[in-house]
């Protein structure tokens, strides 16, 4: 479904109340929205169409069950799904993806990989990134800006600073998705077709690029920062731990 809010809504279905509330944090966190729901009476409450955009499921619901719970929606809507299974539950695991789920995760996960994952499935549907607001077709940063519709980045002049294919598309990833922790795996996803020509540590020579043409210290960056054994994260105003 589309709605005129630009973060997607996620609604989280557990019937435990600390995974909700963990979940919750953690989507929000990466620029989601996220609705709680104890059951499958609570999800069917959040109205007819529900006014989300993916459904996060756990697969041991109390009363009806979390597979029967996706085969509904799979049949009234074009809604994507994610299931949490247990360690235990290969054969369920393989009954959900048949009967509607999207992707599944076994407990317990990484919560990046979850993250990553969700938007995985919400690009399949054609929802993109949640983006910052822009003036224009234009997204600053330090004496710099990229240029959108143009697809460059320019110095304070408005000149141009050329950027190879790959650094342009991480750039634009990167301020399209400003103070949120980006990992590789989700990286090299968003080069696309290109990521098979990729190997992890290929990122980490990108990112060193990017710095060279977009820090006024490249060792000592203030917009394009690290975060070990986390990622990579960006910073439009040049603050930040």
């Amino acid at each position: 479904m589309t709605r005129a809010n630009p973060q997607p809504t996620i609604a989280i279905v557990d019937d435990d109340a600390q995974v909700r509330q963990t979940l919750s944090a953690l989507l929000e966190q990466s620029g989601y929205r996220a609705v709680t729901c104890a059951d499958s009476a609570a999800f069917h409450a959040l109205g007819d169409p529900p006014a989300i955009e993916l459904a996060l499921i756990d697969l041991r619901l109390r009363g009806e069950s979390g597979l029967m719970l996706a085969i509904h929606i799979r049949e009234k809507y074009n809604l994507p799904i994610v299931m949490l299974t247990g360690v235990g539950d290969e054969i369920d695991k393989i009954i959900g993806l048949e009967t509607g789920a999207d992707d599944y995760l076994i407990k317990p996960f990484n919560p990046r990989e979850l993250v990553a994952r969700i938007r995985a499935v919400l690009r399949r549907y054609g929802h993109g990134a949640v983006t910052p607001p822009a003036t224009g077709h234009e997204i600053g940063f330090g004496d710099k800006r990229v240029d959108l519709q143009k697809r460059e980045l320019q110095d304070a002049a408005g000149n141009e600073i050329p950027l190879t294919n790959a650094e342009y598309r991480l750039l634009d990833y990167f301020v399209r998705n400003p103070g949120r922790i980006i990992p590789r795996p989700e990286l090299l996803d968003e080069l696309g077709s290109d990521s098979e020509r990729y190997l992890d540590r290929t990122i980490d020579v990108l990112i060193l690029r990017l710095r060279r043409k977009i820090e006024p210290i490249p060792s000592k960056p203030v917009h394009l920062q690290t975060r070990r054994a986390q990622g990579y994260i960006f910073v439009l105003d040049g603050r930040g731990a």
